[in-house]
């Protein structure tokens, strides 16, 4: 594992660093090296059970959905499509790790995040008003059930899942924020950051 997570950090680092300040061509190489990356590291793992194969799943939705972001044309309503897809398949391996359990503050405190994302962009969505707040929906469910599982059977893999997914929802307010809101310095690079971060820390679930 040693050698490709170094592979994984040094392409996750090269594409951040041209989100940043990089030329266009760093980064229509490195955003989906790293994911294929991130994909081998998966396949890799020595999965116990047949659920691991959802976090497969997900990576392949999620490379699909960066294509199409990569697009001269962004479709980003099928993007959208994509990566809620991914997240859905997340959400649906957290959930089959858990018994049923409810820790209150945790979804509160997602329904106000969601809440407050959605206010902020709400005007600026236009035609993709709904596919947008869909996948933001789905993100915070994926949140919710990975720190459920965290909180109720606090293991290093929960601990992992629960610390990926966290940051995934992280890089998507980061995103949709700066995307239809207001950008700002470096929001690319800390998106891209949360978004690499977190596929790796759930993908390191599948080893612990």
């Amino acid at each position: 594992m040693l050698w490709s997570f170094i592979a994984v950090l040094l392409s996750g680092w090269l594409y951040v660093d041209a989100s940043y300040r990089g030329p266009a061509w760093q980064r229509w190489v490195f955003k989906p090296l790293t994911l294929l990356l991130l994909l081998l590291l998966a396949w890799q793992a020595p999965l116990a059970e047949p659920v691991g194969y959802l976090v497969l799943a997900g990576l392949v939705a999620t490379l699909a959905g960066d294509a199409l972001t990569l697009l001269p044309r962004q479709q980003l309503l099928y993007a959208t499509g994509a990566f809620f897809l991914s997240h859905l398949l997340y959400t649906i391996y957290f959930a089959s790790q858990m018994s049923m359990s409810f820790f209150w503050p945790l979804p509160l405190a997602l329904l106000v995040i969601g809440a407050a994302l959605i206010a902020t962009i709400w005007t600026r969505l236009d035609t993709l008003r709904w596919p947008v707040c869909t996948y933001i929906g789905m993100t915070l469910v994926m949140v919710w059930l990975a720190g459920e599982l965290y909180f109720f059977r606090p293991t290093d893999t929960s601990f992992s899942g629960f610390v990926g997914a966290s940051l995934l929802l992280l890089g998507v307010i980061v995103w949709l924020g700066s995307h239809y809101r207001k950008r700002f310095t470096a929001d690319s690079a800390i998106a891209a950051a949360c978004y690499f971060a977190g596929h790796f820390m759930i993908v390191r679930s599948l080893y612990l």
